[in-house]
């Protein structure tokens, strides 16, 4: 196991398109730390970069205390999982695992022993003298799992290695990595767009937008306190909600005003977001996420209502997503923009991981709700908003407003 660091790394193409710009970045020993962003915000370059497979513009990599920027992969002692499997269709499983340890003149016991090892862990023994084109997706890639698993390496690189299996045993296979980096404590970098694969397995999560770190963090901070609004809007599913609004003093604690609504803060939430005072007057970014919204009349937290009509309803059986328009234009920002453009790419697995929707002079939320709501399309109801819980951007920068980081940064 190995402690992997990045300092001031970049990497520069021709014609001065920069992929990675300043990345620092500390993984530390045995820790599983997972890239996340939309496509080609730099994730798979940096992890290209750790391997050795793309060199280092600027800047210095370390595996095990070691500088590493001139080392071929070869001799980095790390293992890459890809995306396609890579395995070799004339070999049987058996073969496949073994490969790599005859390459390095592994004595045969040990490769004996090691592919024992691999196939019991992954449940791959029944499988031992199948080819790769009679194995299922899934079997497949625990193949290319094991096949990394048996090299014994002091770190694990996976380049989005869960996205060409259907979404049930993506689910699966995300609870088998989970267990094998808990038996294992290997350090393991896994780099997917997939913002539920990223909190669901990682152990902090680093969210990257055009080449540059935008917050490093767990994943319940990283939903709970995000530093700016595009790690807001991309962190969460349904993504956070975020509209115009006018925030004013009331009685120690704060009103905040848009459209036809008024929601109320108390003093010691307004405690809790350093500086939100200095807007007091003034228009902010306001974000809620659907899930601190809820029918008033299941409401288990007090806030402030919002009366709104349900134009779609989602019951999903746990809980019912609830989408309703707000008489206010939809957000103008670079971040929001940017997670629109993401969203309208289409992501393959179909989630709902960046913006809310909007159009013309609505913008639409979407609230989660007790699934034993009535509530129906074309119908009012009556939301409560727990207000303890909002979150308040500045309009120009994008930043969180009181989040500890720019709070330091502003000092």
């Amino acid at each position: 196991m190995a402690e992997i660091v990045l300092s001031g790394v970049d990497k520069i193409y021709s014609g001065g398109v920069k992929a990675v710009d300043n990345l620092n970045l500390e993984i530390k020993d045995g820790e599983f730390m997972v890239l996340v962003g939309p496509s080609g915000c730099g994730k798979s370059t940096a992890l290209r970069m750790i391997a050795g497979l793309e060199e280092i513009s600027a800047g210095t990599l370390s595996i095990g205390g070691k500088v590493v920027n001139d080392l071929p992969p070869k001799s980095r002692d790390i293992a890459m999982v890809f995306q396609n499997y890579a395995l070799y269709p004339h070999m049987t499983v058996e073969q496949n695992l073994a490969f790599g340890l005859k390459l390095r003149k592994t004595p045969k016991a040990e490769i004996e022993r090691r592919v024992k090892e691999a196939a019991a862990m992954l449940g791959l023994e029944p499988y031992l003298k199948r080819k790769p084109a009679a194995l299922s997706g899934g079997q497949r890639q625990r193949v290319a799992m094991g096949r990394a698993i048996v090299r014994e390496p002091q770190a694990f690189l996976m380049d989005e290695p869960l996205s060409n299996l259907d979404a049930k045993l993506r689910v699966q296979m995300r609870a088998s990595l989970h267990q094998l980096h808990e038996r294992l404590g290997v350090t393991t970098i896994y780099v997917t767009h997939d913002q539920v694969e990223a909190m669901t397995l990682g152990d902090r999560v680093a969210v990257l937008k055009d080449g540059k770190l935008q917050q490093v963090d767990t994943p319940k901070n990283l939903f709970d306190h995000p530093v700016n609004l595009f790690v807001a809007g991309f962190i969460g599913s349904p993504a956070m909600n975020f509209v115009n609004a006018r925030i004013e003093a009331e009685n120690g604690g704060a009103v905040l005003r848009f459209a036809n609504h008024v929601l109320h803060v108390n003093t010691e939430s307004v405690r809790e977001h350093p500086g939100l005072e200095d807007y007091f007057g003034r228009e902010i970014i306001l974000g809620v996420r659907p899930s601190d919204f809820d029918d008033a009349a299941f409401a288990s937290h007090n806030g402030s209502t919002m009366d709104v009509v349900a134009d779609v309803t989602e019951e999903l059986g746990t809980e019912i997503n609830v989408i309703f328009g707000v008489d206010a234009p939809p957000v103008q920002h670079e971040a929001t923009a940017a997670l629109a453009a993401d969203a309208a790419g289409g992501e393959e697995d179909g989630e709902d991981t960046a913006l809310a929707l909007s159009g013309g002079n609505k913008t639409f939320f979407t609230a989660r709700v007790n699934p034993r709501s009535s509530v129906r399309p074309g119908q009012p109801v009556s939301l409560t908003v727990d207000t303890r819980r909002l979150h308040y951007f500045d309009p120009s920068s994008g930043l969180a407003i009181g989040h500890p980081d720019n709070v330091k940064a502003a000092v």
